[in-house]
């Protein structure tokens, strides 16, 4: 009789379990608006997870709202109008850390996830650092769907063999055989807009003051008037001698393609620039191309992650929550990463579906000192990294160290950075 009242039991359990996933696949239909800067070259990998979200959820149409251009300056501004409009997208790409947090979590503008996070197990998954950045006080707030590091040097071995210099390990280093270079008729260093001299300002901002002082910035405890940021400035003025002077017209992907044609010698960029030259040009990681820490961070990983949150009053809730649950899953990790030129943000992720470049990514982030990417929103509020922009305007205008230091003094101190 107990058995027979047990089956009974274990079958109405089967019964409701039915009726709920039903009732969830139901309520994921209509429309899902994503809203990202993933284009052209970075468009592959964001396809791959919408060709996975459609296979899981047939009923809903997925509107790719992609606004190219600025690795995402673009796209803020179209998102702060909507955002302040009333008009949010189902779910947007957002850098973890400051540039979320500091700019709409503060403004209540997000949904608090954690009820997510504890749904799917990713407290265990995703590294404990990881998660201090996604959070505050009152919950996480984005789902993270990659790490990427921002201080690599790129070059061509074959390159390098052929006018007779070795990678760089220093900036002393890089500024004795950039001469040398030049006399060769290459460009030492590409660069291209103003972020992505921003991009190179963190690496060389690392070098000089370490990991710990450079932490001290966003902190306030170290002025921006301090002797050892002046440093800085002077030392990135020096290096901007040797690069490109047509920078401010090229894209990142066109300063790539000079060190890959064999016009520049090297480029620092992130590690979307491995995805572009392994997925787009077809080089092959290690042969086709090289890599190595920007010159003086050997052994410091500087991270960014791309992630989505819900926003407050997005109009298909229920299908940007099926979005994040794919966003953070093991699958939909390691379909987007290999694609993208980046690594999962899960510690359980198959590292054999990624390149050698990717593998030796992985290991560093499990090695390396950890700090945040001022370019790419880790460590500053966007308030904060729109008027650093200005500043790096009137430094590659005038190359004055320490008015571009007074200037970046007054931007945090309106940006509330350290207070």
């Amino acid at each position: 009789m107990r058995t027979s009242r047990w089956l009974k039991l274990v079958g109405l359990c089967g019964v409701i379990v039915l009726l709920l996933a039903t009732v969830t696949n139901a309520a994921v239909q209509g429309e899902l608006e994503i809203f990202s800067w993933w284009a052209g070259d970075e468009g592959p990998a964001l396809e791959a997870l919408i060709a996975m979200y459609e296979e899981m959820y047939p009923e809903v149409t997925v509107i790719n709202a992609t606004v190219t251009g600025g690795a995402g300056v673009n796209a803020k501004a179209v998102l702060k109008t909507r955002m302040l409009g009333g008009d949010p997208p189902d779910t947007f790409q957002v850098h973890a850390g400051q540039e979320l947090i500091g700019t709409w979590v503060v403004a209540e503008r997000m949904e608090d996830l954690t009820w997510l996070y504890e749904e799917e197990g990713w407290m265990e998954v995703f590294p404990a650092d990881l998660l201090d950045l996604l959070s505050t006080d009152e919950g996480i707030w984005s789902v993270p769907v990659n790490i990427h590091r921002s201080n690599v040097l790129y070059y061509i071995p074959d390159n390098l063999a052929q006018w007779g210099v070795d990678v760089p390990k220093t900036w002393d280093e890089f500024l004795e055989i950039a001469p040398k270079l030049e006399a060769q008729g290459v460009i030492p260093l590409s660069v291209g807009e103003n972020w992505t001299a921003t991009h190179l300002w963190e690496c060389v901002a690392v070098s000089v003051l370490g990991p710990d002082k450079y932490g001290q910035l966003w902190d306030g405890t170290l002025s921006w008037k301090s002797p050892e940021v002046i440093e800085v400035w002077e030392l990135f003025g020096r290096i901007l001698e040797y690069t490109n002077p047509d920078a401010p017209s090229l894209s990142w992907q066109q300063a790539t393609d000079m060190v890959v044609n064999g016009q520049a010698a090297f480029n620092i960029m992130g590690d979307w620039a491995s995805g572009y030259m392994s997925t787009t040009l077809k080089l092959e990681a290690g042969t086709g191309y090289g890599w190595a820490a920007s010159p003086g961070t050997e052994g410091v990983f500087i991270m960014l992650s791309d992630s989505f949150g819900l926003p407050v009053g997005c109009r298909h809730r229920d299908n940007a929550i099926a979005w994040l649950r794919m966003l953070g899953s093991l699958e939909g990790q390691d379909t987007f990463n290999p694609l993208k030129g980046s690594i999962s943000a899960r510690i359980d992720s198959d590292l054999t579906k990624y390149n050698v470049y990717l593998q030796s990514a992985a290991n560093d982030w499990r090695t390396n000192r950890i700090v945040g990417s001022l370019a790419h929103g880790v460590v500053a509020n966007e308030r904060f990294m729109n008027d650093f922009a200005t500043v790096m305007d009137i430094f590659l205008a005038s190359k004055n160290a320490e008015a571009a230091a007074n200037a970046a003094e007054a931007v945090a101190i309106q940006a509330g950075i350290g207070r």
